[in-house]
């Protein structure tokens, strides 16, 4: 069983960042991907980054490319979601998410490859 703990999101004005955080409890991730994503009102679940544990490969929605940061620390068992220039159409509950696998043939962008989940973190961007 793995739990999935998200923290860091809030309200920041546009222009501004924010680091989220995912702590993990698992005995080993050697064989996981580890991916953000995001939910707006009234919207669909959508990819927003993912990282390959091991490796450390890591994979990006258009929408943030140059923008969001995904890292993540072994020896904490923790991803990251760095997030800059933030914009007012960022605003969303934040997901954080593991996978078993690989991130081959874009399987680390859709979120039904994905069997652990956190409980989402809320973040708000002012305009």
């Amino acid at each position: 069983q793995v739990q999935l703990v998200e923290s860091g999101g809030g309200l920041v004005q546009a222009g501004g960042s924010l680091r989220l955080s995912c702590a993990a409890s698992a005995r080993t991730f050697s064989s996981y991907a580890m991916g953000w994503f995001r939910q707006a009102p009234g919207k669909e679940r959508e990819f927003v980054a993912a990282i390959t544990w091991t490796g450390g490969r890591t994979y990006y929605a258009d929408s943030v490319k140059g923008r969001f940061t995904i890292s993540r620390d072994k020896a904490k068992n923790t991803v990251y979601l760095q997030m800059n220039s933030l914009e007012f159409e960022d605003t969303a509950v934040y997901y954080c998410a593991a996978k078993y696998g690989s991130c081959l043939a874009g399987g680390c962008s859709d979120p039904r490859f994905y069997s652990y989940w956190g409980q989402g973190t809320q973040v708000t961007v002012s305009s």
